[in-house]
């Protein structure tokens, strides 16, 4: 079990990565002559190498060998790992399309509903018992969805491929235990032959290359390497109620983000974000308890 030593550190990391995610979501507006896929494209292909490194510096080449094993010897393993690949890619690419299409406040919403629609697709594919707690959080989560079919007739569609897809994802990678470094890995790698064509299809580079453009583009891939890894390494700090209640600081942040782009929020909006937040307070409730929980069998075992 992680020291609170350890975990303050893990704490800090994690809140770093998602201030970096932040300043990522800020970053794109920066990159104007570049559309959103051009912007993903270059994301990818500058954040593959770094993660790569970290993997060799870490020691964790023994979960890529896993998957690539698999993916010799079990014969439809390679289909997974290309649904996986879209899947991921599919979000990874809404997140650069988003702040520069208005689309900020939709994917921030649906950042804030996605632990919600984790929680229920857990309870329906593998039978995980809700604590109260979380379901007072899914019948907030509902009220509020339904607040915005109301006034809309429908969830934007980017809040709803963040809210769905992310599950679905993290679904197949529980289902095919692929849930580690390794998986991520094969599904990045897996995803730069479309992030290399999104990039020659815009041109390569910011028209002419220029030092300016150069800079911005690597720019990106730093703020996207520092993101990924500082998350990477928070992880085995924390325990999971701490590491999933640290999931709602990124979503907040890109929630301000998208309001200093100049996005608003309607005035027949707000309770629905009201709802969405009132379920995130039930959650963390729900986490802090289960922490507490937790340190109080770690106190008395030992």
């Amino acid at each position: 079990m992680p020291t609170e030593s350890n975990e303050s550190l893990g704490v800090a990391l994690n809140v770093a990565a998602s201030v970096f995610f932040a300043l990522m979501f800020a970053y794109t507006p920066l990159l104007g002559a570049l559309d959103g896929g051009e912007i993903y494209g270059w994301r990818m292909l500058l954040t593959f190498p770094c993660l790569t490194l970290f993997i060799l510096m870490r020691g964790y080449g023994a979960y890529v060998a896993s998957v690539y094993r698999r993916l010799r010897t079990e014969r439809y393993f390679w289909v997974t790992r290309l649904l996986g690949s879209g899947l991921l890619g599919l979000q990874l690419w809404l997140f650069m399309w988003a702040p520069v299409n208005g689309q900020g406040l939709a994917v921030s919403l649906g950042y804030f509903l996605m632990p919600i629609t984790m929680v229920v697709v857990g309870r329906l594919a593998f039978r995980d018992r809700l604590s109260r707690w979380q379901q007072l959080a899914s019948l907030f989560a509902l009220a509020g969805a339904l607040n915005q079919l109301l006034i809309s007739q429908a969830l934007a569609w980017p809040t709803l491929v963040v809210c769905l897809g992310y599950p679905i994802y993290f679904w197949l990678r529980r289902m095919t235990d692929t849930n580690h470094i390794g998986g991520l890995w094969f599904d990045m790698l897996l995803a730069l032959p479309a992030s290399i064509y999104f990039i020659v299809q815009g041109g390569g580079v910011v028209g002419a290359p220029t030092v300016a453009s150069i800079a911005l583009i690597l720019g990106l891939g730093l703020l996207s390497a520092l993101a990924l890894v500082l998350q990477a390494l928070s992880a085995p700090l924390l325990n999971l109620s701490l590491f999933g209640l640290l999931v709602y600081v990124e979503p907040l942040l890109l929630f301000i983000v998208a309001l200093c782009l100049g996005e608003t929020v309607a005035s027949g909006e707000w309770p629905t974000y009201v709802a969405i937040w009132l379920a995130v307070v039930a959650l963390c409730v729900d986490g802090v308890l289960r922490m507490h929980q937790a340190r109080g069998v770690a106190r008395a075992a030992g």
